[in-house]
């Protein structure tokens, strides 16, 4: 498993390039009314949203299709809405059926090294054991983030395979949690170093591939929440038998 995901992290930046030209020719749908009954969710479930609070200031313009996304889920849906900042997981909203409040708990990312966490993944592990545990929702975790654990070193084996994104791992399957990620940069490493967001969507890619999610990004910048928001919505879909 090591080897493939080293072997990931090499080929992340050319594989992110090459799915940004392939997305960008597919990028405008045919029909307008097609696309947005495609980027709805069908089935209920529980979902957390956690935002990483150092990311780039210019994450704030997608607030509008995050709230979007939450107005649109189904009926019996149960949302929480978290930042992950300073080392502390920070609920804004708790796990509600409203999904206005959901939508409105959501602010702009602090945007600078002041708001940056321990690492993500201490506060995914926190979110995960706040997952209602009656009803028959499936259960789902948003993570927005750039993914990186610098925490124990700047290198494959301490990001890739961070201490914490294991026993995050391990928490989310043991809650029967499924982890989606969507990649963007931080004021600090991932705005600077390629290498660094090499290894923080490798890390995503893992922590969404192990607990039977999927990880969202578009070459190695930040781009638009929208496409990924159509995708996530077909990826639940598929895999809660809606289609």
């Amino acid at each position: 498993m090591k080897k493939l995901y080293s072997v990931l992290a090499s080929a992340v930046l050319v594989a992110a390039s090459f799915g940004a030209t392939a997305l960008t020719a597919n990028a405008k749908p045919k029909d307008a009314n097609k696309s947005a009954a495609a980027a709805r969710v069908r089935t209920p479930l529980n979902i957390a949203v956690l935002v990483q609070d150092d990311l780039v200031s210019r994450v704030g313009s997608e607030l509008n299709v995050t709230r979007d996304f939450i107005r649109s889920l189904p009926a019996g849906s149960r949302v929480m809405v978290a930042y992950i900042t300073s080392g502390t997981l920070q609920v804004r909203q708790p796990f509600t059926t409203d999904f206005d409040a959901a939508a409105r708990a959501l602010r702009v990312p602090v945007g600078s090294s002041a708001g940056a966490p321990y690492n993500p993944y201490v506060e995914v592990r926190d979110a995960i054991r706040k997952f209602p545990t009656d009803g028959p929702n499936k259960n789902a975790v948003l993570l927005i983030s750039d993914g990186l654990d610098t925490s124990r070193g700047f290198d494959a084996s301490s990001t890739i395979y961070s201490i914490d994104l294991d026993r995050a791992v391990r928490e989310a399957k043991s809650h029967n949690v499924a982890v989606y990620s969507f990649y963007a940069p931080t004021a600090g490493l991932t705005s600077e170093s390629l290498r660094a967001v090499n290894y923080g969507q490798s890390a995503l890619n893992r922590i969404s591939d192990e607990t039977g999610g999927r990880a969202f990004f578009q070459g190695t910048s930040f781009v638009t929440f929208d496409s990924y928001f159509e995708r996530l919505a077909k990826t639940l879909n598929e895999r809660n038998g809606a289609y």
